[in-house]
Order: structure tokens, then sequence, then C-alpha cells
């Protein structure tokens, strides 16, 4: 299969996790009575399946290099931790639904905006009239599917 064709399926079955992971850790937060090790325990499952991916798929890249990046590269690590222990806490009294609809809308956002500057080493893509249509079409059907 070409990466074409690969890559927005994977991503389509990323963004079927999304909702997912938010109810299964929300419930496991809920069960725990904390969403921070419910968040924590995501995480660290997250990192040994990181690991085992590692070790099969890319095992010639060096971890030693992990310390020669430049530190501010690891705030990912910072915003995953955040969006998790938020989805956590937030989605069982705010609904699974209506915290991905602004989870969705947040990344609608960014994302338009890390394209049109190039941020973090994104590829150029600006903000054409026919782009933000698109955006602002998806955002609106993000919100009609709330109002259902």
């Amino acid at each position: 299969m070409t990466d074409s064709l690969r890559d927005p399926i994977v991503m389509f079955f990323a963004g079927v996790g999304i909702p997912i992971l938010a109810a299964l850790n929300a419930q496991l937060g809920a069960r725990l009575g904390s969403p921070a090790i419910a968040a924590a325990i995501l995480t660290c499952t997250a990192c040994i399946a990181a690991l085992i991916y590692w070790s099969f798929f890319e095992h010639s890249s060096s971890i030693a290099n992990v310390f020669a990046q430049p530190k501010h590269l690891f705030l990912g690590g910072v915003l995953f931790a955040f969006y998790i222990v938020s989805i956590t806490t937030i989605a069982p009294r705010f609904g699974v639904g209506n915290a991905v609809f602004f989870v969705l809308l947040g990344q609608m956002v960014a994302a338009a905006v890390i394209d049109q500057f190039g941020l973090f080493g994104a590829v150029q893509n600006p903000i054409t009239a026919m782009r933000g249509a698109g955006i602002a079409m998806m955002v609106g059907g993000l919100f009609v599917i709330q109002q259902a």
C-alpha cells in the first residue's frame, strides 16, 4: 500500500481512537478516583507501546540522540499530559462528545495557524479563501453535530 493511501487511513483510525481514549480514560479516572493517576497510567502504557513499536520498526534509531535535542522540543510531552489529564477530568462531567468537539475545534484552529506560518518546522500551507472556507465548513459541521 502506498503512503498516499495508507497515511489517510492511519490518521482516520488515530482520530477514531481519540474519543475512545477519552471515554476509557475518563472511566478509569472515575473508578480510581483520580484523573491524574489514570492519566499517568495511560502515559506509561503509551510509553511502553511506543518503545515496543520502536524496537520492531525503528531499531536503527538511537535513544542516545534524545539527550542532544533542544529542550523545547519536549514541550510535546507536556501538551500530551495536559490533554490526557484535561480530557480525563472533564469528559465525565461535560460529556465525551462535548469534550472532543472542543478538542477538534482547538485542533482545527491550531493546525491552520501552524500551516499558515510553517511553525515548528511544518510545511507552510497558507490559508487561501478555499482552504479557509473548508475549515469554516468543518468547524460549522462540528457545531451542527453538537446541536443535534
